[in-house]
């Protein structure tokens, strides 16, 4: 039995790649991989070619840090959503959650909860709260103790413009606390964040 797994190498090594994913288990990557191999070999021809695609293009937007295919996203060069509001998420996917609703019409930050806050750039965040006019900084993140003490520490990094008053607010405490702005369905996040709260 052995010597028939390691003669299948190029297999066992997909199955490996795919285990390293969030959420798939050696059984589930043992399926997806003979889907991918023997069931259906054009899906996994097509699969690979857009995940290397997407590995050579997919990049972060240079103002707000969610990804992009190009050096600027969409939603900071559209001029409609410059309406003082600025939300500030943990990591890119919760852009996704949050433009799922259809009803967030402001911009994005991007802190990349995988980063050190010391390595958080500070200097662009400032910058855009002045040349876009923030009035409003949203915190967007999942209600926990450390997330708590990160919004204090971004608040007393932030130097607001003497001319404009700059509030801050957070989503209310109707997303559970521990669990992925992800994993929350659409009509409790979107409750969640018209019920912001001031900090």
């Amino acid at each position: 039995m052995n010597s028939y797994k390691s003669s299948l190498r190029a297999f066992a090594d997909l199955i490996a790649a795919l285990e390293k994913l969030p959420t798939i288990g050696k059984k589930s990557a043992q399926k997806m991989a003979y889907s991918l191999c023997v069931e259906n070999k054009f899906l996994g021809l097509n699969i690979a070619h857009a995940i290397e695609n997407a590995a050579l293009v997919v990049k972060k937007c240079n103002k707000c840090l969610g990804l992009s295919e190009s050096e600027i996203c969409e939603i900071c060069l559209d001029d409609t959503r410059q309406n003082g509001e600025l939300c500030i998420v943990a990591n890119s996917r919760d852009i996704f959650t949050i433009e799922e609703m259809g009803e967030f019409q402001g911009r994005y930050f991007v802190l990349d909860s995988q980063q050190d806050l010391e390595q958080i750039d500070f200097s662009l965040l400032n910058h855009r709260i002045q040349a876009e006019s923030i009035h409003e900084i949203i915190f967007a993140l999942t209600p926990s103790l450390a997330n708590e003490a990160i919004m204090l520490y971004i608040e007393d990094k932030i130097k607001p413009p003497l001319d404009t008053p700059l509030q801050f607010s957070k989503i209310a405490q109707g997303v559970p606390t521990g669990i992925g702005l992800d994993s929350i369905d659409q009509l409790s996040l979107l409750a969640a964040l018209n019920s912001r709260v001031k900090l």
